[in-house]
Formats: structure tokens, C-alpha cells, sequence
């Protein structure tokens, strides 16, 4: 394994108007055990933990937006650059990259600040991380929020039965080959990257500057393998959750116009949450984070004040 010699050359929050002092964003490497992660932090040190987590092919920056005015409400706002992304470490074995060593990361985070437990919340290959903490750590969870990925369950048994989700998840297949994925995306300048990034969001959601940051994240020496690696992995592995049932309070928000994902398994999901709540934006894509900023923002600070005032209650 090795740390990227670029480390420290990127972008950092100072490059996108994250220096606000009176939210103190930081910007650290963390060692949680097995790798050292890059986590841009803010917030108060003695706030409830937010632990935001990317999705691919984003990085920490997905989550930009969102930073000051969750640290604003009080939360200690934690976003991480997930293993072998950006500037954080990438083990060279796809082995590493196997769903309990994600899951166990998110431990080590939580460990290296001094938190036992965290509100999380998840997009993508982030919610399917969160979906396994829950799994395999829930005395580590305040809350779970995941967002247009579903439970791992309910998506096995819907790949068994349901054709149009295989024909969905087509381009799993597809990140097996070894070297070709990686190859073809740098291509124009990363340009089937950003072309499927742009077809399956509403118009607008990305701007020259947004493409700009991913590109550079995108080009550091081994980041997009790393990336890759994730999906072979876990085809590789096949992992099977230690159980099916979460009883975290949970919320799915769901962008109903997904092209990847079917909008049934956000129901399907929620069948295996004792304590859930599923909220379908039926305008959004798959990028509901972009393109529901406000919304998704105050969802999450609504479920976050509720599991809040339910702790409360039970301790008086």
C-alpha cells in the first residue's frame, strides 16, 4: 500500500470558500488503523458527529455544500475522502477493498476523534458503507441515513428477479476487466466520466468547475483504479451482511428518476428497518444531493433532532 506522493496537492477546503474560521474547517489526515484517510472537518468539538460519505466517482467535495451549515446547527461535521480516494491512502490488493475493511474505517474515524457514536449518512457506495456499519457496528449509529442505494439484501434478492435492474447494473460487469475501465475513462480528458455523470442528472447540476475538481481528484497516480477496485471487490468477495435487520432509526431519500436503480427498492429496503422513513423526490435523479441540496439539508437535520429528542425522552 502507499500514500499518494501528491498528498497535499488538490483541492482542499480553502480552494472552494471552506476557510471560515468561525467554523473552523479543517482539513487532516487520519489514521484509522489500517490506511490514513484525508477528512475535512468543522464544527464543535463538542457536537454530535456527522459522518458524511461519498459516492463514486465523487469524493469528499460531494459533500461541500453541506458542510457549514450542518457545523452552523452544532454538528461535527466529518467528511472523509473514502479509502482510495483522492488524497487518501489506496492499498494496491483488491482484497482491501472488501465491504468489512470500508465499514471498519468508519470505525477507525470515529475512534481517532474521540467519538463512540456518529449520525451517518450515505450516497451511493457511501450509503451501501453506511447500510454495512448499520449491519455489522449499530452501537456506533445515532441515526442512518442512506440515499439512492438500497439495503444489501433487498438488492440481491431484486438481481435475482428483477431483469431491468441487471440491465441497470450493467457497467458492474463491466469494472471486472482488468485495466480497460481505467484506461477508457481517461479517454478526452476523462470524457465518458463526465458524460454519464451529465446524462443521468437534471440539466445544470454540474458546472465546468464541479468537472474541473473531479478531473483533478480523478487523475491523482492510482485514484481511479482504487476507485474501480471497490466494484471488483465486491463481486469478487460476494459479503454477506451478519444479518438483515436494522433497528438504527433509518432514513432513504430517494431521487424516484434514478437511471442506475429501480425506485422499488427504496420500499424493499425499508422492509428491513424496524424504525424507518422512505422520502421519494419524485424529480430527482440519482444526484439528489446535488440537485436537492436544500431539501435533502433539512430532511437530514429533521431526522438527526428527532433520534435527538427520542434519547432524550428515554433518558428522563
Amino acid at each position: 500500500m502507499h500514500i499518494d506522493a501528491q498528498i497535499d496537492v488538490g483541492v482542499g477546503p480553502s480552494d472552494i470558500g471552506l476557510n471560515n474560521h468561525n467554523a473552523r474547517v479543517t482539513s487532516k489526515l487520519v489514521d484509522v488503523g489500517d490506511v490514513t484517510l484525508h477528512c475535512v472537518l468543522a464544527g464543535p468539538s463538542d457536537g454530535d458527529v456527522v459522518l458524511l460519505l461519498h459516492g463514486f466517482p465523487e469524493f469528499w467535495y460531494e459533500w461541500h455544500e453541506y458542510i457549514l451549515p450542518l457545523a452552523a446547527a452544532g454538528y461535527r461535521v466529518v467528511v472523509p475522502d473514502q479509502r482510495g480516494y483522492h488524497r487518501s491512502e489506496r492499498p494496491d490488493a483488491i482484497s482491501a477493498y472488501h465491504l468489512d475493511a470500508l465499514a471498519t474505517d468508519i470505525c477507525g474515524i470515529l475512534d481517532a476523534i474521540g467519538a463512540k457514536k456518529t449520525h451517518i449518512v450515505g450516497h451511493d457506495w457511501g450509503a451501501f458503507v453506511s447500510w454495512w456499519v448499520a449491519l455489522h457496528h449499530p452501537a456506533r449509529l445515532r441515526t442512518l441515513s442512506v440515499i439512492n442505494v438500497p439495503h444489501p439484501t433487498a438488492f440481491k434478492q431484486t438481481l435475482w428477479r428483477n431483469p431491468k435492474q441487471v440491465l441497470r447494473s450493467w457497467y458492474v460487469g463491466f469494472f471486472q476487466l482488468p485495466r480497460v475501465p481505467e484506461a477508457l475513462a481517461q479517454v478526452g480528458n476523462w470524457a465518458s466520466v463526465t458524460a454519464m455523470m451529465q446524462r443521468s442528472s437534471r440539466d445544470g447540476t454540474f458546472d465546468s468547475t464541479d468537472f474541473e475538481r473531479y478531473r483533478t481528484a480523478w487523475g491523482l497516480d492510482g485514484a481511479y483504479e482504487a476507485m474501480i477496485n471497490w466494484y471488483r471487490a465486491v463481486v469478487r468477495s460476494n459479503p454477506q451482511p451478519v444479518q438483515t435487520q436494522i433497528s438504527t432509526p433509518t432514513m432513504l431519500l430517494w431521487g424516484a428518476q434514478d437511471t442506475f436503480l429501480t425506485r422499488s427498492l427504496a420500499e424493499k429496503s425499508a422492509q428491513y428497518c424496524t424504525n424507518s422513513e422512505v422520502v421519494m423526490f419524485e424529480q430527482a435523479t440519482h444526484w439528489i444531493t446535488h440537485e436537492e441540496q436544500t431539501q435533502v439539508q433539512n430532511r437530514l437535520l429533521d431526522h438527526f433532532n428527532s433520534a435527538h429528542k427520542i434519547t432524550h425522552q428515554k433518558r428522563h
